[in-house]
């Protein structure tokens, strides 16, 4: 024990100065790598989040409905929207051929407008020229000169028939029709058969809230064309009216 030498006080210091600034750089250090492992850890939920984000983008998107008010009952219910491309029922076709061609071919000038833009809601961009330049009170065959008595024009629809092209395309369709005409009021109604043969088609649903009110599902009417139709008297009948009027 009298062999040991003490050590100096300040020989004593700068061995615990050595160790406190080997110790603050050790932590110095640790705090370092802490750092920039909280960093990478923060950026790599960033890129995350943007992955996600983008991912989800394709299936984030608006979709605009028709909310429609039964003006009778008050009852309310959504339009079905038509995506388009999907396969029609015949059923849904023929209720809408039925119902464009009461509309469109019937004539009141208390409704002669709404009718008018009702049958334009169902129309291509051509046909409604067409049907733009039939309306015009320019025109003598004009609903508006031929019904200024104030006559009124009601349809109804005796029966619908599809037809299938060639190439197996279903688009042709012809509705038969009872026109009745009547010139006033008391006056006995007029009625001739007419037969109308329609092209129609479905396209992408308008974007207007009102035209979809009319038309939810984009049915168009490519190309109308109603003439009266022409009803032969049976032979039989014939032969039978000309003897009961012989002598």
């Amino acid at each position: 024990m009298s062999n040991l030498k003490p050590v100096h006080g300040a020989e004593q210091y700068f061995v615990e100065a050595a160790r406190w600034d080997f110790d603050r750089l050790s932590a110095t250090q640790r705090n370092a790598r802490c750092a920039w492992r909280v960093a990478v850890a923060g950026w790599l939920c960033a890129v995350s989040s943007s992955g996600a984000l983008l991912c989800l983008t394709p299936l984030k998107r608006v979709d605009p409905f028709v909310i429609r008010v039964d003006n009778s009952t008050g009852v309310v219910d959504i339009v079905p929207s038509y995506a388009s491309g999907s396969v029609i029922d015949e059923t849904v076709t023929r209720y809408f051929l039925t119902h464009y061609v009461t509309v469109c071919e019937r004539f009141n000038l208390a409704s002669a407008e709404s009718d008018y833009e009702e049958c334009g809601a169902f129309h291509t961009v051509a046909r409604n020229q067409a049907w733009y330049a039939l309306w015009q009170t320019s025109n003598p065959s004009s609903p508006l000169n031929l019904h200024r008595d104030g006559s009124v024009v009601r349809a109804q629809v005796q029966a619908v028939s599809f037809f299938k092209r060639a190439s197996g395309i279903s688009d042709l369709a012809q509705v038969r029709y009872l026109k009745t005409e009547l010139s006033g009021v008391g006056a006995q109604p007029h009625s001739t058969p007419w037969i109308a043969t329609i092209q129609y088609a479905y396209a992408t649903p308008s974007s207007d809230a009102r035209s979809r009110g009319w038309n939810p599902l984009g049915f168009k009417i490519i190309e109308f064309t109603a003439e009266p139709e022409v009803s032969i008297e049976p032979a039989s009948s014939a032969s039978t009216s000309a003897r009961q009027s012989a002598p």
